[in-house]
């Protein structure tokens, strides 16, 4: 083996058998699904309004991240198709809101986390 490589094949099984046993429970590949939908700034951008808002109008969404109302809709159906996002129709208008407490906390974290970075002094880039 190389100096790059571990020259033990398996340092400690057990712990290799537990996470492998807990990986096969769940599908890594969905889950990956959601932080790509979330990978997009625009798509970010929404979800930061939604955690902010609570529930905001399709309308007030184009506005806020500047856009068509065409591109603001895309954009919450793709998170609402991905599971991310919960939609109500009040007449004509459709107002959004995340889908439950656990995306919101995933937006919060990401973003106190790159709060962090740039206090500490840290840059990701």
């Amino acid at each position: 083996m190389s100096k790059d490589h571990c020259e033990i094949y398996c340092y400690d099984e057990e712990k290799v058998k537990r996470v492998q046993a807990s990986l096969a429970t769940v599908d890594p590949i969905d889950t990956a699904q959601l932080f790509k939908a979330l990978a997009d700034p625009t798509r970010l951008k929404i979800a930061y309004a939604l955690v902010q808002e609570d529930e905001l109008c399709v309308c007030d969404v184009a506005n806020i991240i500047d856009s068509s109302l065409a591109t603001a809709s895309h954009h919450l159906r793709l998170l609402r198709t991905m599971g991310l996002a919960k939609y109500r129709k009040e007449g004509k208008l459709v107002f959004y809101s995340l889908d439950d407490d656990h995306v919101k906390q995933l937006v919060q974290l990401a973003f106190a986390h790159r709060k962090e970075l740039i206090t500490d002094g840290a840059s990701p880039r």
